[in-house]
């Protein structure tokens, strides 16, 4: 049963990272011609349903547990996992987004510069730094372009793509657009102080993040110890998984000690957020 649980750990832990060298020799032996899908150059043997969709490695998890301890406690606890974990997945997805789209619109800021100075006209300078500049302007992409491809409202339709997450800069750059337009001032220059702000500003985020990856660490291991005591538990040949599922005292011991983990982790979470927001 245990090397069974060790297989099964190391095939869920295969399947959830993102290595490319397994993919790539799939690709070139098995497949033939790369797919790319969510998951990169998966097989196409691999369900649709499960693809990117990550916290449905919980399932398995919870029916090994639910195997080796004879009960059907686990599978309600995976049950209920899935939504806690696709949410969590989310919000670091959408984390994501936002970073990337904050640097897109850097880069794009200092793109727009480059073409300045090399002499185009700040409609073209926008159209040609736009083409590089990824998610910088998103869903208002097309109106930002139209507009100073038709010498329309440029700084209007900007701050309209500043309202999306991740794309504040962007009401600096209508700012500037704004000023260099109405009382002649050098788009470039407002532009280049734009960008060392956003730079500074991604570089205090980075400092920050740096120096809170400790405090993550020892949530995270705090986090694992119960898992760890249950190994260990096993290990010694305590049987803690019958303990804890089949007696009145282990699932009083299982609820308070699952109620105890749920609180510290919402606290040790609310300390690090308030140190991430200041």
């Amino acid at each position: 049963m245990y090397a069974t649980a060790v297989c099964a750990g190391a095939a869920a832990w295969t399947a959830a990272r993102r290595d490319p060298a397994p993919r790539r020799a799939w690709v070139l032996f098995v497949v033939g011609a790369p797919e790319r899908n969510r998951w990169g150059a998966w097989p196409s043997a691999v369900p649709a349903f499960f693809r990117g969709r990550h916290e449905w490695l919980c399932a398995p998890v919870a029916v090994l547990l639910a195997v080796l301890g004879e009960s059907v406690l686990p599978l309600v606890a995976g049950a209920v996992a899935v939504p806690l974990v696709r949410r969590w997945l989310g919000a670091r997805s959408r984390r994501g987004k936002r970073e990337r789209a904050a640097d897109a619109v850097m880069a794009l800021c200092g793109a727009v510069v480059g073409e300045l100075r090399a002499g185009r006209e700040p409609g073209q300078a926008l159209l040609v730094a736009a083409r590089g500049a990824g998610e910088a302007l998103g869903g208002a992409e097309a109106a930002v372009l139209a507009a100073a491809r038709f010498g329309g409202d440029v700084p209007g339709a900007l701050r309209q793509a500043a309202g999306t997450p991740g794309r504040d800069g962007l009401a600096g750059v209508a700012a500037c657009w704004r000023v260099a337009v109405d009382g002649g001032a050098g788009l470039a220059a407002g532009l280049d102080r734009l960008e060392g702000a956003l730079r500074a500003d991604r570089r205090r985020r980075e400092e920050l993040r740096a120096q809170l990856a400790g405090a993550w660490s020892t949530v995270v291991v705090l986090a694992l110890l119960p898992v760890a005591g249950l190994g260990l538990g096993a290990a010694l040949g305590a049987d803690p998984l019958r303990v804890l599922l089949h007696s009145p005292g282990g699932l009083a011991c299982l609820a308070a000690g699952g109620l105890l983990e749920t609180v510290g982790l919402i606290w040790a979470r609310r300390i690090v957020r308030a140190g991430e927001a200041g």
